[in-house]
């Protein structure tokens, strides 16, 4: 089959469950993987008669997948993130670009920072972008599940990030006991689940029927019990002038700033993403 033919297939498979733009997006990019280039679209585009070597089986398989509303980095098993390749698989949150800015914040801010702890880290990748951007320093990786863990360590492997260490924990039930008195950090990064249960109804299928639930929704009731938990603990296990950075809700910077400030923390800072939404948050520990 000629790339042509698989996108325009994709494309108008898709278009009843995505716009027009987004399902040709969702085309070409499956279309380059199936091809061997990784996202290398601008191959597709330069050699639309570029023969794709797929079954007839194969095709409606991978049609079926999609149009089931199953992600596309799912259905290809990796998704980029701060320009490295991350194995993700239902077992983990797919990286969205706002999570790259924090990244990148914490890259630029925090240089001399020699131990990091990332809770909920998901498919590892703030905490191995850290550890490989950061080669001195030392990172912890947390999360309650085991099975997020097991893709944490293949991306840890897989991408060379020796510096990393991996340890099962929950952020609700003491977190600060989880090590030991003398393990103290420079600082904390956390993109928790965040987006109110009630917020389910208005987003996509592909979302909500496919990626882990309990990496995204909180209770309505008390949306931000995450960061709570997560800012006590920081309290002790941060270093005097350590720092915690948050991935926030957009709806939540006053609420977070107001939070940050009844726990003790101090030069609290939002920043915006590229979209202009507050979706970080920055906080010192007095």
């Amino acid at each position: 089959m000629k790339a042509r033919h698989l996108i325009n297939h994709l494309s108008n498979a898709l278009t009843p469950l995505y716009d027009a733009r987004e399902a040709m997006q969702i085309a070409r990019y499956i279309t380059a993987d199936q091809a061997g280039l990784g996202d290398q679209i601008s191959q597709l585009i330069a050699d639309p008669d570029r023969e794709i070597p797929l079954s007839e089986e194969a095709l409606q398989e991978l049609t079926e997948r999609l149009c089931a509303g199953e992600p596309m980095q799912y259905v290809i098993g990796s998704t980029d993130f701060y320009g490295r390749s991350f194995r993700v698989d239902p077992r983990v949150l797919i990286p969205r670009p706002e999570t790259e800015e924090l990244v990148d914040w914490i890259r630029r801010d925090e240089p001399q920072a020699r131990r990091l702890l990332d809770v909920g880290t998901g498919s590892g990748c703030i905490a191995i972008s850290l550890a490989l951007e950061l080669p001195e320093a030392e990172v912890i990786a947390l999360d309650r599940s085991a099975e997020a863990l097991s893709v944490a360590g293949e991306n840890a492997r897989l991408l060379g990030a020796h510096n990393i260490i991996l340890r099962e924990a929950d952020a609700l039930h003491e977190l600060e006991t989880t090590f030991a008195e003398e393990e103290r950090f420079d600082l904390i990064v956390s993109n928790p689940p965040y987006i109110p249960a009630s917020d389910r109804a208005t987003m996509h299928c592909n979302v909500v029927e496919h990626e882990p639930q309990m990496a995204l929704f909180v209770p309505d009731e008390d949306w931000l019990l995450f960061y709570r938990a997560i800012a006590r603990a920081g309290q002790v296990l941060l270093c005097t002038g350590g720092k915690l950075y948050f991935e926030i809700y957009s709806e939540a910077a006053d609420a977070m700033h107001t939070l940050l400030h009844d726990e003790g923390y101090e030069a609290i800072e939002v920043r915006c993403d590229m979209q202009d939404k507050a979706r970080m948050v920055c906080a010192r520990k007095r």
